[in-house]
This record gives structure tokens, sequence and C-alpha cells, in this order.
């Protein structure tokens, strides 16, 4: 369980040896902003399911697997409250020293490679969260974009801290550019991180021409080379014959 707490008087945002698999059961976070938590299974580093809080229910990250099993969302409620009284706790022992508040790490990039017009999806990786609460938004054109995005629960590391995912389906176009936005306790002011398609610059007229009259005169000295060659090979043809014997 790892157990938070935000600088006391800061501004919200606005929204050993490591193995090579991982499997944790039962991350749980609360934190004493607001009345925020999460309950997440995870396996090698992804998802398996959450607990909507608020519903009080479990949601699957890919729902074919409540066919081969369940969970009881009670038993994360349990585990929730339980953090909580542990965090009260520790705020008193502490005489509510503050969480240190770490700088997050942002990286964008397209799911496959752009081509203009086919569909795509952009990813947003916030990594070295703590504490866990952020706000990510994207930005298209410099204005808010709220169609096609959607994002995973906080995923835990290691080092105790968390990173979050953020995607944003889209159709590439060269005048489009794209932001995603994070604010965190982390930052002094919001951060954005830029994005737009890589596209090649379109040859000017001249610079056709140029190409076109290269390539025009490469074809020209071939077919002179060639030509040449094949008038001496008949006529060293032409000379073996006629010194030959009688």
């Amino acid at each position: 369980p790892s157990l938070t707490t935000p600088s006391p008087g800061s501004t919200p945002p606005t929204g050993s040896t490591d193995p090579d698999h991982v499997g944790a059961y039962g991350i749980h976070v609360y934190q004493s902003y607001g009345p925020a938590g999460q309950y997440t299974h995870e396996f090698d580093g992804d998802e398996e399911f959450y607990v909507d809080l608020q519903r009080r229910e479990t949601v699957w990250r890919l729902p074919e697997f409540s066919k081969f099993t369940s969970f009881d969302p009670q038993g994360a409620l349990r585990n929730i409250a339980a953090a909580k009284y542990n965090l009260d706790l520790l705020i008193k022992r502490s005489n509510s020293t503050a969480a240190t508040n770490e700088v997050p790490e942002v990286t964008v990039f397209s799911k496959s490679p752009v081509m203009l017009g086919q569909p795509n999806t952009l990813i947003c990786l916030v990594d070295n969260i703590f504490p866990p609460v952020i706000n990510i938004t994207w930005l298209g054109n410099g204005h808010p974009v709220t169609e096609g995005v959607s994002e995973t629960s906080f995923i835990s590391k290691s080092d105790h801290s968390f990173l979050k995912i953020s995607y944003l389906t889209f159709l590439p176009s060269a005048d489009d550019i794209y932001d995603c936005k994070v604010e965190h306790w982390g930052l002094d002011e919001p951060l954005l991180k830029h994005w737009e398609p890589e596209v090649p610059a379109p040859m000017s007229e001249l610079t056709e021409t140029v190409v076109c009259a290269l390539g025009l005169a490469v074809g020209l000295v071939g077919i002179v080379a060639g030509t040449v060659l094949i008038i001496r090979g008949l006529r060293s043809g032409g000379a073996s014959r006629q010194q030959g014997p009688l």
C-alpha cells in the first residue's frame, strides 16, 4: 500500500533488485487531498482492473476477463478505509510533515507511424509522479480537446512513484498541432509537451526543375555511353573476322 499526503496549503491542479516479472495485487492508494483514492490490480506493470470507489464496482481493463474471474469491490473499500486510518496516524506522528513533490517527466509520441488522413493515437506518458494527484489534458491547435480522450489509473513503480498514460485518438493533418498539458504540485506552472506531425516539406518549382534536368542529363549520358560501347564492340568484332585465316 502507498500512503501519501500533498503539501499543506499548496494549490491543487485543475482537474533491492527488480525481477523481470512482477505480479502486484491489491495496489491501493489514498491521499488526503479530497475524497481521492485508488485500488487496482496489476501484473507485469499492466493494469488488470480497478475498483470505482464512487460507484463501488469493479472495472476490468479488458471486459473479457470478467467472464473468467471476479473481484468483490467491498474488499477494496475496506483496504482504502484502512489506508486512510493509517495515513491519519502517520500525519499526526510526523507533525503534518509534507510529502516531497517530485517533478513529473512527460513524453508524447504516436502509437504507430503517422500517415496523414489515417486514424492514429497520441500517447502522453507521464512518469515519476509523486504524490499521485495530477491533471492531464490535451490541446489541439491551442484549444482543449475532450473527444477521443482516455487514460489509465496510476500505475505503481518499484521506486514508489507512479506513472499515468493519457490517450488521444485523432486524424493526423499537416495543419494540426497537439499539446499534452500536465498540472502537478511538482511543477511551478503547467507543463506543455508539444507534438506535431513530421511532414516532408514540398519541393519548390526550381528544385523540381533542377531534379528533372539532372535526371534527364544522367539518362542521356547513359544512352551515349551505351551507344559508344556497342559501336566499339561491333568494330572489334569486324576487325577480328578480317584478320582470320584464309
